[in-house]
């Protein structure tokens, strides 16, 4: 059991924050401003000021998913 839960958390994986936009439409509106997010990982702060993570909407049925590229704290690309 000990060695199942060392693997998951040191392998590699997709984060997932939860943003707080209405759609993905709204988020990819939202280039050049600050990402409104939710950190949901025990294991340690997802964001990147500089980088590339996933994101997913904030309610419980997910429905809509992203990938957000930052740079300087700001949004630069969605996708």
């Amino acid at each position: 059991m000990i060695r199942s839960w060392l693997m998951m958390t040191t392998q590699p994986t997709k984060n997932m924050i939860q943003a707080h936009y209405k759609s993905k439409k709204a988020l990819k509106e939202s280039v050049g401003q600050s990402l409104q997010y939710n950190e949901t990982s025990f294991f340690g702060d997802e964001y990147k000021s500089n980088g590339t993570f996933c994101v997913a909407d904030y309610s419980p049925s997910r429905k809509w998913f992203a990938q957000v590229t930052m740079e300087d704290d700001k949004i630069k690309k969605v996708s």
